[in-house]
């Protein structure tokens, strides 16, 4: 069988598949992890490629992407000790679990993504000899957003795991720039990747008047739309302090927020306690097969998260043809382009973030032409196919350039 199309069968003429294992800590509903089964059930159905998917336990409020990968054969192994929280103990259960795993499955190629998965999965890659190791950098694990001695520890911990890395993907360039700065890795070995999905379900989304309906909104009614866990860092409390703001000065505006988290009650209390209660829809958990119908009923989509390599929020709404507004933060500005696809507001910045939601508040022919600009954009860069086709490729030129040849223990 011959190998991946452009370049030559990784483990040479007698063998017809690469094996390739993914490692993540969660399969929360998530970006990074959307990103992991999208590319895994890709992988799935080309050619030379046999793929699996490991993870810890999945629970919370965030919803679960699980049942995805969970029915098909041999595709998913959870191992329960791998949870996010830093636990010594588990810790060490799960390393060992993870070497044992690899020792046994041997594959040739170990992707690993998210923080804990991406320290200890990188470490039982080495220890089992895995050939090659990439890791994801969905989001920076180091930054401005944590205190000095999370940043050092964090910073060390990439180090370390990045010296056991071949290749990392990145979401986003800024992604790069931060982790060659912090002397993690060299130029040659990075590859932006955009985290691509189904174009298709948000290009045919529409404004449902039914779920509208449901929702409480009338039908002139002026949605903007908050797509993120209800968490710290992500920015639903730049929205409350604007608020007087954007509703004295627009009155039929109103936020709607999709998504669900710990800070939910929170959230909702103080809207209310603010006067804006009744202002503020609060959409909960939404599958992500669902989404594209939330993203419909909306006119400009926002997000102002303080720490994410690049948010599928904004090609998502960018597909749908809505305009978006983001705080320039990490690789938000590689598709938020402002001026052409919405506006890239400095972080922290609330006044200009006012300013921007009321300019497209009141300017549908604004928000068509930026929505247009932003769905070609989307459409060149963010399909899943194009996502995983260069994966695939990546894969094989790092699997020949490796020989194919599992390392052998010293």
């Amino acid at each position: 069988m011959a190998g991946a199309p452009g370049c030559r069968n990784p483990h040479g003429a007698g063998l017809s598949k690469m094996r390739i294992v993914h490692i993540i800590t969660r399969l929360i509903i998530g970006g990074a992890q959307e990103n992991t089964v999208v590319t895994v059930l890709g992988l799935r159905q080309m050619p030379g490629v046999s793929v699996a998917i490991v993870a810890g336990p999945t629970s919370g409020p965030e919803g679960s992407l699980v049942d995805l990968v969970r029915d098909k054969p041999g595709l998913f192994t959870c191992v329960p000790t791998l949870v996010r929280p830093v636990h010594p103990w588990k810790d060490a259960l799960a390393l060992r679990a993870l070497v044992r795993w690899l020792r046994s499955d041997r594959p040739d190629l170990v992707h690993t993504h998210s923080g804990k998965a991406g320290f200890l999965g990188r470490l039982a890659a080495r220890q089992a000899r895995v050939p090659v190791i990439v890791h994801t950098v969905h989001g920076p694990s180091f930054g401005q957003f944590q205190g000095l001695f999370a940043n050092t520890l964090f910073r060390a911990a990439e180090r370390l795991a990045g010296s056991m890395t071949d290749h990392f993907v990145v979401v986003a360039d800024a992604m790069r720039r931060q982790y060659l700065a912090a002397s993690i890795g060299h130029a040659d070995q990075y590859t932006r990747i955009f985290s691509g999905f189904a174009l298709e379900p948000y290009a045919q989304a529409r404004n449902d008047s039914a779920l509208r309906r449901r929702l409480g909104l009338s039908p002139n009614d002026l949605v903007v739309g908050k797509i993120a866990r209800l968490f710290k860092l992500k920015g639903h409390d730049e929205l409350l302090a604007i608020g007087p703001t954007l509703f004295r000065s627009c009155p039929n505006l109103k936020l709607l927020f999709v998504g669900d988290g710990v800070l939910k009650a929170k959230l909702e209390q103080s809207f209310a306690a603010a006067g804006y209660g009744s202002r503020v829809l609060f959409a909960g958990l939404v599958q992500p097969e669902d989404v594209p119908r939330y993203v419909g009923i909306m006119d400009v989509v926002v997000h102002l998260s303080r720490r994410e390599g690049l948010p599928r929020a904004l090609p998502q709404a960018m597909a749908a043809s809505k305009p978006v507004v983001a705080y320039d933060c990490d690789g938000a500005g590689e598709v938020c382009l402002n001026g052409r696809t919405g506006y890239l507001v400095p972080s922290g910045d609330r006044d200009c973030l006012s300013q921007r939601l009321l300019e497209l508040a009141n300017d549908p022919s604004l928000r068509a032409r930026l929505g247009k600009e932003g769905q070609g954009f989307a459409k060149r860069h963010f399909a899943a196919d194009r996502m995983v086709e260069d994966l695939y490729r990546l894969y094989g030129r790092l699997l020949e350039g490796a020989g194919g040849r599992r390392k052998t223990d010293t």
